[in-house]
C-alpha cells in the first residue's frame, strides 16, 4: 500500500489572523458571549450582503434547516423533494420535522446540482417543499425551480450552506434574477463550519425576505421566549412569556464576532477561489481521464469546492491514495445520502439515481483555499496530471 507524504496540501484551511483574535477578545472583555448585540450587527451586516430583509445567526446550518422545515409548517405525512447528492444533515433536517426525504438525481457530470425534470417527476399531492443545495457554490437552476414550486404550490428551502458570495446568473432579456444566492427561495440556510468559506467553527445563518417566517424562526431558536436574556440582562424587559415549544439553536457573541471579521474579508477570498479555479480550469482542463464539472458555469460559483471526475470509478481511490502519497489531501464530496443504512431502511423507495450514484464514485475534491497560490495550484495539477496518466 502506497503510504502518505506529511501534507503539503490542505483540502480546506481558514484565513485567521490578529483581527480575529481582537474580535474575540472584545467580546470576552465586555462579558457577554451569548446571543446579544454582535449577534445582531452580524445579522444586518449579512442581511445587507446578500441583499436580503432577514438574517438570523444560529447555532449551525443544520439548526436553519430544521428551524425553516417548522416555519414553513412541514409535517409528518408531507413529502420534501432533495438530491441525494448532498451532506446527510440536509436530509436529516427534512426528518425531524416527521415528514419524509425524497430523493431526486443529478443533472449529470457537468452538473452536479438536482434536476429540475427529476423534482417535476416526483412530485405528488403529499409534496409540500423543494430543498435545492447549491453543490460546491455553483447554484442550482433556481428559474426552474422557481417555476415549479410556483406550479405546484411548493415551497423551497436553499441549502446554500456551500454557496455564500456566490451569484445566480440569470440570462439576460429572458427575466432572469441576477442576485446573491440565498435570495429566491421561501427561506436559505448557511453554514460558517469550520471549513467553509466564511468560518466561525459552528454557526449558521437563516436568511428569508419574509417577515412572518423571520418571526418564527427568531422565537423557535431561543424555547420559544418572547424576550431574550439580553432583553433582561441590557434592562429592556423583566420577564417574558413561551408561545411554543422551542430549541436552543442560540449563536453566541464569539461566533458573531468571528462571522464579522470573515464577512468582511469574504468578497476577495471568493476573487482569490475564482483565480485558483481558473488556474486549475487552464491545467486540467481537456487531460485525457478527467472531467472538470459546472465548468461551462466558471464565474457564477463561490468556488467553495473544486470537484472532478476520473473517468473509471475503480481507479478513484487508487487516483486518490497517490494524490496522498505526494502530501495532497483530497476528499470525496459526497457519498449518495440514499445510500446509508439508516435511508435504505428509511426510504426503500429511492431506487434508480442513476447519474447521482455514478458521479459520486466517479468524484474527488482538490484542495482550494485562500491560502493557497498559483504555484501551489501548478504542483497541485502537475500530481494530478501525472497520477491520471499513470491509472
Amino acid at each position: 500500500m502506497t503510504t502518505a507524504s506529511p501534507l503539503k496540501y490542505q483540502l480546506s484551511d481558514i484565513d485567521y489572523d490578529e483581527r480575529e483574535v481582537e474580535a474575540v477578545a472584545e467580546v470576552i472583555r465586555g462579558k457577554w458571549l451569548s446571543l446579544g448585540p454582535k449577534t445582531a450587527e452580524f445579522e444586518q451586516s449579512l442581511a445587507e450582503f446578500l441583499g436580503a430583509k432577514h438574517a438570523v445567526a444560529v447555532s449551525s446550518c443544520t439548526a436553519a434547516l430544521h428551524l425553516a422545515m417548522l416555519a414553513l409548517k412541514l409535517a409528518p405525512g408531507d413529502e420534501v423533494l432533495v438530491p441525494s447528492y448532498t451532506f446527510v444533515a440536509t436530509a436529516n433536517a427534512i426528518t425531524y420535522v416527521g415528514a419524509k426525504p425524497v430523493f431526486v438525481d443529478i443533472t449529470g457530470p457537468d452538473d452536479l446540482n438536482l434536476d429540475p425534470d427529476d423534482v417535476e417527476a416526483k412530485i405528488t399531492p403529499r409534496t409540500k417543499a423543494i430543498v435545492p443545495v447549491h453543490l460546491a457554490g455553483f447554484p442550482a437552476d433556481m428559474d426552474r425551480i422557481m417555476a415549479i414550486a410556483k406550479e405546484y404550490d411548493l415551497a423551497v428551502i436553499e441549502d446554500a450552506c456551500h454557496a455564500i458570495g456566490g451569484r445566480y446568473a440569470g440570462v439576460a432579456g429572458e427575466g432572469s434574477m441576477v442576485a446573491m444566492v440565498g435570495t429566491r427561495g421561501n427561506a436559505s440556510c448557511f453554514s460558517f463550519f469550520a471549513n467553509k468559506s466564511l468560518v466561525t467553527g459552528e454557526g449558521g445563518m437563516f436568511v428569508t425576505n419574509d417577515d412572518e417566517i423571520a418571526a418564527a424562526v427568531r422565537l423557535a431558536r431561543s424555547h420559544g421566549m418572547t424576550k431574550s436574556s439580553w432583553d433582561k440582562a441590557s434592562g429592556r424587559a423583566t420577564d417574558y412569556d413561551v408561545r411554543e415549544v422551542g430549541y436552543n439553536y442560540r449563536c453566541t457573541e464569539l461566533t458573531s464576532a468571528l462571522g464579522l471579521v470573515q464577512l468582511g474579508k469574504l468578497p476577495a477570498a471568493i476573487q482569490r477561489r475564482r483565480a485558483l479555479a481558473a488556474r486549475y480550469h487552464a491545467r486540467l482542463g481537456g487531460a485525457e481521464g478527467l472531467s472538470l464539472p459546472f465548468a461551462p458555469r466558471f464565474d457564477r460559483s463561490s468556488h467553495y469546492l473544486f470537484p472532478v471526475l476520473v473517468a473509471d470509478a475503480s481507479d478513484r481511490d487508487a487516483f486518490r491514495q497517490r494524490l496522498l502519497s505526494r502530501g495532497i489531501q483530497t476528499s470525496v464530496h459526497y457519498p449518495p445520502v440514499h445510500c446509508f443504512s439508516h435511508y435504505r431502511e428509511a426510504c426503500p423507495d429511492a431506487t434508480g439515481l442513476t447519474r447521482t450514484v455514478d458521479a459520486s464514485r466517479r468524484e474527488a475534491t482538490l484542495p482550494l483555499h485562500p491560502l493557497l497560490d498559483e504555484n501551489d495550484i501548478d504542483a497541485i495539477s502537475d500530481a494530478v496530471l501525472c497520477e491520471i496518466g499513470a491509472l
